[in-house]
C-alpha cells in the first residue's frame, strides 16, 4: 500500500508477486532468507506498478518529494540551542513527555496518524521503517531486501522514526491542549 494508490492495485501486486515466486523459485539460491527474497520481489513489483499508476494521475494531484530526504535534518534544528547559548547543541525544546502514552497510542486516531505519517515519508525512508518497525525485519534483512548499505539503512531509519515521532508528538500535544 505504501507504493500503490489503492487496495485493489495492492492486491494485484500481491498476486503478481506470488506468480513471480512460483516462476522463479528454481532460481532462489538461499543467499538470504526466503521471506527477504519474496519481499524483494514484492517491493520491485510494487515500485514498478506504483510508478506506472502515478503516470495516470492528473498533474494537479502530484506532490514533489525528495527521493530519500537527504538534504533535510532528521529533527528541526530550531529545537537545539545555538552556539551562543549555554549548552550549544543541547535540546532547546526537548521532546514532550507523553502522559499515559500507551493509552493515547492505542486509539484508532493515533494509529491513523502513525500510518499517515509513514505513508507521507519519502519512499526509501518509508521502505526501511515498514520493514524494520512494522514487518519486524532485522537490520541485515532490511538491507538485503532494499540492497542498501548498513550506514544508509541506519540513517534512513533514524530520519523516518524522527519524522513519525514528530507527527505523533504534534498530535498528542494538540490532544493534551484540548483536554
Amino acid at each position: 500500500m505504501a507504493h500503490v494508490p489503492s487496495r485493489a492495485v495492492a492486491e494485484e501486486v500481491v498476486q503478481d508477486t506470488w506468480v513471480g515466486v512460483l516462476n522463479g523459485i528454481e532460481r532462489f539460491e538461499g543467499r538470504s532468507a526466503l521471506r527477504t527474497w519474496i519481499f524483494g520481489i514484492l517491493l520491485n513489483i510494487a515500485r514498478t506498478r506504483g510508478k506506472r499508476e502515478k503516470r495516470t494521475l492528473p498533474f494537479s494531484s502530484l506532490r514533489r518529494r525528495a527521493e530519500e530526504g537527504r538534504d533535510e535534518p532528521a529533527v528541526d534544528p530550531d529545537r537545539f540551542q545555538g552556539r551562543r547559548d549555554d549548552a550549544p547543541g543541547a535540546w532547546a525544546s526537548p521532546p514532550a513527555e507523553w502522559l499515559e502514552p500507551e493509552r493515547k497510542l492505542a486509539t484508532d486516531e493515533a494509529r491513523d496518524t502513525l500510518l499517515a505519517a509513514i505513508a507521507g515519508l519519502p519512499p526509501r525512508q518509508r521502505d526501511v521503517i515498514v520493514l524494520r518497525d512494522i514487518q519486524g525485519y532485522t537490520a541485515e534483512e532490511a538491507r538485503n531486501a532494499l540492497d542498501i548499505s548498513e550506514t544508509n539503512q541506519r540513517v534512513l531509519l533514524h530520519r523516518a522514526r524522527s519524522k513519525v515521532r514528530a507527527e505523533l508528538e504534534e498530535k498528542l500535544d494538540k490532544e493534551s491542549h484540548n483536554v
